[in-house]
């Protein structure tokens, strides 16, 4: 691990100087992974023989000065198709699935010149909170291997824990990138809805999906969302916004910063540790010359509802695609229609994904259209209203980023209500469409504890800033397991 120890800007000033080559860096990965990989499981696919090439062929060529990312290995979460690269989605149904183009974020980082190492677990279509409804296996939190990553982006965060890669990408519907990222100690940011695009992301919940990075470090994070950010035809929901030098911002002033703390988000359900963890946090905020009082978003408690009944509904409506007929896995006990389409999907999904398809189903059915999922919309814009409110008089909102820290492998497997709750603190994000970051913020009961920062719409830089002034105040970000 010892090159991974460095920072983006410190391995891409080596790489310049001929110091070190991609090849170093690459053949580093893929060792940690052979060294670990078996307590691990953070990988789905490897990428082993073709990042090889690609990475001599960038050392033969010389680095360019100008290019933060060139040559640096990066593992893909497996819901974000590559081009002749195996994409499951961590589903039966795309087992043997071979995508003919690249996600836009792919054809981005490509042009960045990262190199893919590979393609790292997740729960089946990004539904769930722990990566145990994988089809393949489970990963496991490499600060504890009794512990769930969290997820659904779990192996997206092991693998950076762990020191198998250094960064990769996940994807958020309702905190699956800073849930994992608070669990494994690591940096996660989702964007604002919109400024990644979601062309090549297999979707899950079309209006709260979002690409975002998974890093060691604020700085390295900057730079990862910088190089993927941007409008994209192929997307309609992305937005024209101008791509940001993110790292500039991170200056470490935050003199006169205002902080609203919801009490909804330090209250009931939260572990002491936690909490605990999260007002030393504040403290070292308000050292750092940032005021903080405590607000209110009183329609919190209707996230988690609204959020399954509107995730659920547009999953059953994305999921209807895999059919059995035009890819993917097809069941060769079919010997009619109705049984291809039957089969397949009773084969191919598992009980997850079939509990949130069937739930979708309902909730969109005649008779019912109008009590859950209007209802669910309706609460959806209280809660965007409830962030407009705070968001007019403070420039961040902060709080734990999962009201606990990682449970035991199995703990909830079998308690789907109480697996919904573990995203109490992230989903309302997800649905009013905001950025937010999970930093690492402390321990308890020897397991990592993320701090929230979420912002105002596009307004990363702040939250950036914010997250590294308490990253270079601190030395949570320097901890690591001992696997």
């Amino acid at each position: 691990m010892a090159l991974f120890e460095h920072s983006v800007k410190e391995l891409h000033e080596k790489l310049v100087k001929k110091e070190i080559a991609p090849y170093d860096l690459v053949k580093e990965s893929f060792d940690r992974i052979d060294a670990v990989e078996d307590k691990v499981k953070s990988f789905i696919t490897l990428n082993r023989d073709k990042a090889l090439d690609i990475a001599e062929e960038l050392g033969d060529a010389g680095i360019d000065p100008n290019n933060m990312l060139a040559g640096l290995p990066i593992g893909i979460k497996d819901n974000i198709v590559t081009k002749n690269l195996r994409t499951t989605a961590a589903s039966k149904i795309l087992e043997n699935f071979d995508p003919i183009y690249d996600a836009t974020v792919m054809q981005k980082l490509k042009a960045a010149q990262v190199i893919n190492v590979g393609k790292v677990n997740l729960d089946e279509f990004a539904m769930g909170s722990s990566t145990e409804n994988s089809y393949f296996h489970t990963t496991t939190n490499p600060w504890n291997l009794n512990k769930v990553p969290g997820g659904s982006s779990g192996g997206s965060a092991a693998s950076v824990a762990a020191g198998e890669v250094l960064f990769s990408l996940g994807s958020d519907t309702g905190g699956s990138i800073r849930q994992p990222a608070a669990f494994c100690g690591v940096v996660g940011m989702k964007p604002t809805y919109g400024r990644v695009s979601r062309y090549g992301l297999i979707a899950f919940a079309s209006s709260l999906d979002q690409i975002g990075p998974i890093t060691r470090t604020v700085e390295d994070n900057a730079y990862l969302l910088e190089a993927i950010s941007g409008v994209d035809p192929h997307d309609s929901t992305s937005i024209d916004q101008p791509v940001e030098n993110f790292a500039a911002h991170l200056t470490g002033d935050i003199k006169g910063l205002r902080i609203g703390v919801p009490k909804e988000y330090i209250g009931e359900g939260v572990e002491p540790g936690v909490k605990e963890a999260v007002l030393k946090a504040l403290k070292t905020l308000e050292d750092l010359g940032a005021t903080w009082d405590e607000v209110s978003l009183p329609h919190s408690e209707y996230g988690v509802a609204s959020y399954y009944i509107l995730a659920s509904s547009e999953a059953s409506s994305n999921l209807a695609r895999f059919d059995g007929v035009r890819y993917g896995y097809r069941s060769p006990n079919a010997h009619t229609l109705e049984e291809l389409y039957k089969k397949t999907r009773a084969e191919g999904f598992g009980d997850e994904v079939k509990r949130r398809i069937m739930l979708g189903t309902f909730a969109l059915s005649s008779g019912y259209y109008d009590a859950y999922y209007k209802k669910g919309q309706q609460a959806r814009t209280l809660i965007k209203q409830d962030f407009a409110n705070v968001f007019a008089n403070y420039d961040v909102i902060i709080g734990p980023s999962a009201p606990t820290v990682a449970f035991d492998i199995g703990g909830l497997i079998h308690d789907p209500i109480t697996m919904y709750l573990n995203d109490l603190l992230t989903i309302p994000i997800n649905l009013a469409g905001l950025p937010a970051i999970s930093v690492p913020c402390g321990l308890s009961e020897g397991m990592p504890v993320g701090l929230q920062v979420i912002g105002n719409y596009f307004d990363e830089k702040t939250i950036y800033r914010v997250a590294h002034a308490f990253e270079q105040a601190t030395e949570f970000h320097k901890e690591k397991p001992s696997l």
